[in-house]
């Protein structure tokens, strides 16, 4: 299952409460397509989707994200 550092955790639970006024509010990732990843702050997951929460930090990912990430960690950083 896809792990978040602190970090990432921290700016994901920034972000979504910036943007989504939801107890369920998450980030979600769904693809990948030949862009890459597509990433929206949302209110909640789409059915199938499976949850990873982290530090209050909430990711919805989609199924075919899902089972790309999983084993993968998730890192960010403000610049």
């Amino acid at each position: 299952m896809l792990t978040l550092t602190e970090n990432a955790s921290d700016i994901v639970t920034t972000l979504v409460n910036k943007q989504v006024p939801s107890e369920n509010g998450g980030l979600r990732i769904s693809g990948p397509s030949a862009e890459g990843f597509a990433i929206a702050a949302v209110l909640a997951g789409e059915p199938g989707d499976t949850l990873v929460e982290s530090g209050g930090a909430r990711v919805y990912l989609e199924d075919s994200a899902s089972q790309v990430l999983d084993d993968k960690v998730l890192d960010a950083q403000v610049t």
